[in-house]
């Protein structure tokens, strides 16, 4: 275990309270962070890193010594700094590029002088775009080891992305230093934790990164998988998928429909592309629910086997509660629920409702369209029961309406889809 700590003679005191075997000493080596950050000279800064690795080092720690701002330091003082700090016992030095300003080119040659001087790693940060890109370049000038955050997560655009790294030294250069097969999981965790959702268009966890819209691109697919990916989805975790939208073709959204045990005639498939398309061009996203709900109103069986009828839910310094009166293939049904927030005790009085029609909710996204305190929202939301799941997604001003209608449009296609004969209200048995 190790910290990150402030070239203080305190702050390694600190480390040592806690325990770690080791500490990255952070030291600043720009002119910058010299004179304007710190308030001292050069040789100031020589002279304390030095001072600090030796007491690390009498304390049995292992040391790393970052030169902060690296890639705007005078390379020659940014050797003498690390080659310092290794002489005086650091067991590495990291090249930093604190604000993301280097290039590749730069990097490799920056971190080539260091490799030189014993054991390097290599600290990029994302403002540019580059921090992938110059960690790469830093192991092919001689780094062995990358300093990276799960799903880039950072000061600022953030840092190099772990998955980004660990997947591109795995797949270019057969080099896998993780298992890439944990990845999602740990970049969902991560997301989930510290309450940032990964962009859709993200690299290697994005929900888009193994999905195909354009007709060209989806009926690629369904010739050969690997058509269109540089890596099976399966290596990290992921399951490819073919989306619906406004570049949708006829073979993809055919197949979307097989996947949901739905079989439309040629003359439907043709009404139900167009249909997506239009839906798409108004709205931007096209849920499986969407397409579901289109291909059965286009059918002739659009009707709709569960339905919110009233919602009422509360919030405040007790417990949220909330109840709910649905319509289930035509029977009056009312639930109530509490939870951790209203949201939460909605769903729970969905499910109290719905009695044996079991359902996982296996994601939840809120994102705001509009701004202010009247902002309309969109919630998106990965339902699944027994072995079929979908997304639905609906928008309203009011967060805890437009989830619980997200859920049941979710819920009606699944058991509308599925063909499954009408639900009993009784709970089912363990």
């Amino acid at each position: 275990m190790t910290s990150f700590v402030r070239g203080l003679r305190s702050d390694l005191d600190l480390a040592l309270d806690c325990g770690v075997d080791g500490v990255n000493l952070v030291v600043p080596a720009s002119d910058r962070h010299v004179q304007e950050k710190v308030g001292t000279t050069r040789d100031g800064v020589v002279e304390r890193t030095v001072e600090l690795v030796e007491y690390a080092r009498d304390h049995g720690l292992w040391v790393e010594v970052l030169g902060e701002d690296g890639s705007r330091a005078d390379p020659e003082f940014l050797e003498r700094l690390l080659g310092a700090a290794l002489d005086a016992g650091a067991d590495r030095v990291c090249f930093c590029d604190t604000v993301g300003h280097a290039s590749p080119e730069e990097t490799y040659d920056r971190v080539s002088r260091l490799v030189d001087l014993g054991p390097t790693s290599t600290h990029t940060h994302d403002d540019l775009g580059l921090g992938v890109t110059n960690a790469l370049a830093s192991v092919a000038a001689g780094a062995d080891l990358v300093h990276a955050t799960v799903n880039g997560v950072g000061e600022r655009a953030g840092n190099a992305a772990l998955e980004e790294v660990a997947v591109a030294l795995w797949h270019c250069y057969d080099a896998p230093p993780v298992d890439v097969g944990s990845l999602h999981d740990l970049s969902r965790a991560v997301a989930e934790a510290t309450g940032v959702p990964v962009p859709p268009n993200k690299a290697v966890c994005g929900a888009n990164a193994f999905a195909h819209e354009s007709g060209i691109h989806a009926d690629g697919t369904l010739k050969d998988e690997r058509m269109y990916e540089p890596y099976p989805p399966e290596a990290v975790g992921r399951e490819r998928r073919l989306a619906v939208g406004k570049h949708a073709g006829r073979s993809g959204v055919r197949a979307v429909l097989d996947d949901h045990g739905v079989d439309v005639s040629d003359e439907t498939l043709s009404a139900v592309v167009g249909r997506v398309k239009d839906l798409a061009e108004r709205r931007g996203r096209v849920t499986d629910a969407d397409l579901l709900a289109l291909a059965a109103d286009v059918r002739g069986d659009g009707d709709r086997r569960v339905t919110l009828e009233e919602l009422t839910a509360t919030a405040g310094d007790g417990d949220p509660a909330a109840s709910v009166r649905l319509s289930v293939d035509g029977e009056v049904r009312t639930g109530a629920g509490t939870g951790t927030g209203p949201v939460d005790a909605a769903v729970a009085a969905v499910r109290s409702a719905l009695g044996e029609v079991e359902f996982r909710l296996d994601s939840y996204r809120v994102d705001a369209v509009t701004g202010g305190t009247d902002a309309l929202v969109t919630v998106e939301v990965e339902l699944s029961r027994g072995d079929r799941s979908l997304d639905a997604a609906a928008a309203d001003a009011d967060v805890v309406l437009a989830s619980v209608t997200a859920v049941l449009d979710g819920l009606d296609r699944l058991l509308t889809a599925a063909g499954e004969p009408a639900v009993s209200a009784e709970p089912a048995d363990d």
